[in-house]
């Protein structure tokens, strides 16, 4: 249940405005939208807040309670690279894989369960992905949340084509809650020294978008 509410999908708005009183008579692109969804209109302003010096504008009341409750949640990720933390991952017959098993190649760590249809419909591209930069030394990795454990992963991929890596998240110090992951879909590209250099929260990256950050970060295949 601890996963459950961490996961709630809220729609939170969030602009910073050079006041308060500023905020009434504007439109704001929602935050949380823009992550999760890649959304990119406006929205009517309906409530406010001020973290930390700064006034941010919200789509809803309901969003701004929500920002209440876990700011940083909700506040741009850094941009610049970060260390990929100590996990112990598990593999779907209960072989722990440890942080260092994640090195040494440019790995895309996606977080999906099998109850997110966001999660299921970007597993064709994640395979296009694996078929197309695994031998030039792209490591794929899926790593599922789902609480079921691994019976329900495996009844889930038994009948699809992928065959990119798949891992669990551990349920006593999960991976994804390390990383600040509030909801899923969910990637992180880290480089051989366990470098994050991108990272795409709150929604699948496009096919488009991760052949973008790969760009120098693999060696040139074969008869190019």
């Amino acid at each position: 249940m601890r996963l459950l509410r961490r996961l709630t999908f809220v729609l939170l708005a969030g602009i910073v405005l050079p006041s308060l009183a500023d905020a009434a008579s504007r439109e704001a692109l929602c935050l949380v939208c823009q992550v999760r969804e890649g959304a990119t209109h406006l929205e009517p302003v309906k409530a406010t807040r001020m973290h930390e010096g700064r006034a941010y504008a919200f789509c809803s009341e309901g969003c701004a309670k929500a920002f209440d409750l876990d700011p940083a949640a909700f506040i741009a990720p850094p941009a610049g690279p970060a260390e990929l933390p100590e996990c112990t991952l598990v593999t779907l017959d209960g072989k722990p894989v440890g942080r260092a098993a994640l090195l040494g190649k440019l790995t895309l760590i996606d977080f999906w369960a099998t109850w997110c249809l966001p999660c299921r419909k970007s597993m064709p591209e994640l395979q296009t992905l694996h078929e197309r930069h695994g031998a030039r030394g792209l490591d794929v990795v899926g790593v599922s949340i789902d609480e079921k454990g691994a019976s329900a992963v495996k009844k889930f991929l038994k009948a699809k084509p992928f065959t990119y890596r798949m891992l669990m998240d551990s349920s006593d110090a999960p991976l994804w809650e390390a990383l600040g992951v509030q909801s899923i879909p969910a990637a992180f590209l880290v480089d051989p020294e366990g470098r994050i250099v991108e990272r795409w929260l709150g929604r699948a990256p496009t096919l488009e978008q991760v052949e973008k950050a790969l760009e120098g970060r693999l060696p040139v295949a074969a008869g190019r």
